[in-house]
């Protein structure tokens, strides 16, 4: 790789960088080229995608970035899988690969500039999805304006309540 592709390469992995939301690195060293792409294709289906990049040029595209917290670990062969929306669903996935496929190792993460260790990642991929979230906010939202108006209809109908009693009996017996 001449120094011009490098260059290039780093302003693009540096671009990417800055984008995403989470970054998780992972160890693949006796993965075939299916499993990979079986791998590649699962995070695709969930807005993330795996790069494999020389360290080197990984850590001079982290430099400027959340990423940079990752530094001392570009020891090894690395894959990153980086997320640009969604930090969940991508997790899942990879979680789900590499209980499947041992030989996919996951070392560390970021996530908006936090060091997570394989427990923070595992812990991560435990979370309900987005969606999910949402519709308990929304449900717990709903539920107080309905308690709400509950409280307040009680002193009407406690009222009518016992204008109906005093007119039954008012009534006369027959």
């Amino acid at each position: 790789m001449d120094r011009r592709t490098k260059e290039q390469t780093v302003s693009e992995l540096q671009e990417k960088l800055k984008q995403a939301k989470l970054g998780v690195l992972t160890s693949f060293n006796a993965m075939n080229v299916e499993k990979m792409e079986a791998l590649r294709n699962a995070l695709r289906k969930n807005d993330a995608e795996l790069k494999v990049v020389k360290n080197t040029l990984l850590g001079i595209a982290s430099r400027e970035t959340g990423f940079s917290v990752l530094a001392d670990h570009f020891k090894w062969p690395v894959a990153v899988v980086l997320s640009y929306k969604d930090p969940v669903a991508p997790t899942k996935a990879l979680i789900e690969f590499a209980k499947k496929n041992p030989e996919l190792e996951i070392k560390v993460g970021v996530l908006d500039g936090q060091l997570l260790t394989k427990s923070d990642i595992t812990a991560l991929a435990e979370l309900p999805s987005r969606e999910v979230l949402l519709g308990r906010l929304v449900s717990v939202m709903a539920a107080v304006p309905t308690s709400f108006v509950t409280v307040l209809s009680g002193v009407p109908r406690s009222f009518v309540q016992v204008l109906n009693a005093y007119c039954d009996k008012k009534k006369p017996l027959n």
